[in-house]
């Protein structure tokens, strides 16, 4: 294929060299695929463009909002073929949440139209109209005519913005990452080199094409190389997670990706006779990312799922972000074995070798930088630190964007930074690492940490544990609230109705007991919630921000509490 200069160009060409080759595999909720054919798609992206051109959006952003399948990759590609500024947004049979996301993003980009399905064109104009937005025009793609076949590509450059990757907004309001055709295209030659992929491939699984990991690696990778993309309904995983797995190998999947709370649920849901069912062996990559990955979640997962055909290797911890294009680190084909590291020093800072006798933490590698520069520096200070000393994680490169759409505050916070050493130009993280023989790993985040008696603390392993308590526990999330001295609050799922008020009292106690082995400290409180209150982005990440502020407001409504809510105690 030609050098092209823009990813639109890259696409169209591959496109017009893959016409008969099948682009996708739409599966409905019952499991059911259709094939499309990269000449079918083009077609009907070349009619979704012709609209666009009419509307003349080129360099200005469109909403897509769809459900997933055949018409929302059509949009997608539409868009880039107009020269539009592609932003996807959840579908929109979702939550009131991610409607009230989809809002803001439409106020935020100024979008004058949003593409969509005749079913859901006049609800969604509804709510555009409600929220202050009646001048976007919904458009319904499968009500365009076929008439773009006088279509020719557009010849961005580098520099132009292709899309808006809205970032998943865990740990603040979520912001529109400017990803541009040449991130786009750099992204590509580093996912193809970590992933071995080539046209041969099938890449699929269920995340939605709003999220970064969704939309660049499950979706416009496969496009772009000429392989299969596999298309599964994320509402079918939420239900049944292992109906993941069941079409990974019904449909020989030769890659797919996944946070790993996704795996996790489907360790503790899969009995031994799903294993017999499934035949895993066509699986080369299976990718943990897009939240914290626990090394006992990967070395159980790939242990239990060996008798599935799971080949040893073949699951891989990663790391990105929407900042970076979606990849900065992916673990090799037969990765490291997770570091095992004291956990006093790592409270100080630093991996070092477990002393006998004294906490131990267990850190997953998560490979190699890819395409990008990476550095481990001092937030405070911005010295790059030694081997095995604990900082926030700068990353530098062709696939790390250049800012956030409309917000230069946050733009100049968060790009273009330059180390004590004076080296420029790179991206601050927010996450915490460190790098030995040359593999990261991820401690957590720098707006997570939590500061108790001179020591940092990380709550996603507390809240693992917590979670692998067993029944009733389910989802929890620990934070810190201020008080005279910092303290640590737990708000902990519970499962299961009729509890009278001695046994909440115990399963507070249970929790109380597995932070205090996990951290050493005291906890100010317990909040016992009903399942659900606990709120997670669409990838499965816990919204740690949001949830301390219902937590501060008093918005939260326990089952029980060990001590009264802040807001209660007037603070």
């Amino acid at each position: 294929m030609t050098q092209a200069t823009g990813f639109t160009q890259a696409l169209a060409a591959r496109f017009a060299d893959s016409a008969a080759r099948t682009a996708l595999l739409c599966l409905d909720g019952d499991g059911n695929a259709e094939g499309h054919t990269y000449g079918e798609l083009d077609a009907r992206a070349r009619a979704v463009a012709a609209a666009l051109l009419r509307r003349r959006t080129a360099g200005r952003p469109v909403l897509i909002s769809m459900d997933e399948g055949p018409a929302a990759v059509t949009a997608l590609v539409g868009c880039l073929y107009a020269g539009a500024v592609a932003v996807p947004v959840p579908p929109p049979d979702t939550s009131r949440a991610a409607a009230e996301r989809t809002a803001a993003i439409a106020a935020e980009t100024d979008a004058a139209v949003m593409l969509t399905e005749s079913a859901h064109a006049g609800e969604l104009s509804r709510r555009l109209a409600d929220a202050g937005r009646s001048s976007v025009v919904c458009l319904a793609v499968d009500c365009l005519p076929d008439d773009g076949a006088d279509w020719l590509p557009p010849a961005p450059d580098g520099a132009d913005t292709a899309l808006l990757q809205y970032t998943s907004g865990s740990t603040a309001a979520p912001r529109g990452v400017q990803v541009t055709h040449a991130n786009l295209l750099a992204t590509m030659e580093s996912l193809r080199a970590a992933l071995g992929t080539d046209e041969s491939a099938r890449v699929g699984g269920w995340l939605p094409l709003h999220h970064d990991l969704g939309l660049i690696g499950q979706l416009l990778h496969p496009l772009w190389l000429g392989a299969t993309a596999v298309l599964m309904p994320g509402r079918r995983f939420a239900a049944d997670p292992l109906s993941w797995l069941r079409e990974v190998a019904r449909h020989r999947v030769t890659v797919t990706a996944a946070p790993d709370s996704a795996y996790a649920r489907c360790l503790a849901a899969a009995t031994d006779e799903d294993l017999a069912g499934l035949d895993l062996s066509a699986l080369t990559t299976a990718v943990n990312a897009s939240e914290p990955v626990s090394a006992v979640t990967l070395t159980a997962f790939a242990h239990r799922f060996a008798a599935a055909g799971l080949r040893p290797g073949a699951l891989a911890a990663g790391y990105g972000l929407a900042e970076a294009t979606l990849l900065v680190s992916l673990a090799d084909r037969l990765p490291p074995a997770p570091a095992t590291v004291s956990a006093e020093a790592l409270e100080r800072g630093e991996l070092t070798p477990p002393v006998p006798g004294h906490p131990v933490r267990t850190l997953a590698g998560c490979g190699t930088a890819r395409g990008v520069t990476v550095r481990i520096v001092d937030p405070r200070s911005s010295a790059v630190l030694p081997e095995g000393a604990v900082g926030e994680i700068w990353v530098r490169g062709d696939a790390v964007a250049d800012g956030y759409w409309r917000r230069p505050l946050e733009t100049a916070a968060a790009f273009g930074h330059a180390t004590a050493s004076g080296e420029y130009g790179f991206l601050r993280t927010g996450d915490l690492g460190a790098l030995r023989d040359g593999e990261l790993y991820l401690t957590g985040r720098i707006k997570d940490a939590l500061l108790v008696d001179g020591r940092t603390l990380h709550p996603q392993e507390a809240e693992r544990q917590l979670a692998r308590s067993g029944a009733p526990f389910g989802s929890a999330v620990v934070l810190s609230a201020p008080a005279e001295h910092e303290q640590i609050v737990a708000i902990q799922e519970i499962r299961g109705a009729g509890w009278s008020h001695g046994q909440l009292a115990d399963l507070a106690e249970r929790v109380r007991g597995c932070l205090h082995e996990e951290f050493g400290a005291s906890l100010g409180g317990v909040l016992l919630v009903r399942p659900g209150t606990v709120r997670r982005t669409t990838s499965g990440k816990v919204r740690r921000s949001l949830m301390r502020e219902l937590y501060l407001r008093g918005e939260l409504r326990p089952l029980y509490a060990s001590a009264p809510p802040y807001a209660a105690e007037g603070g």
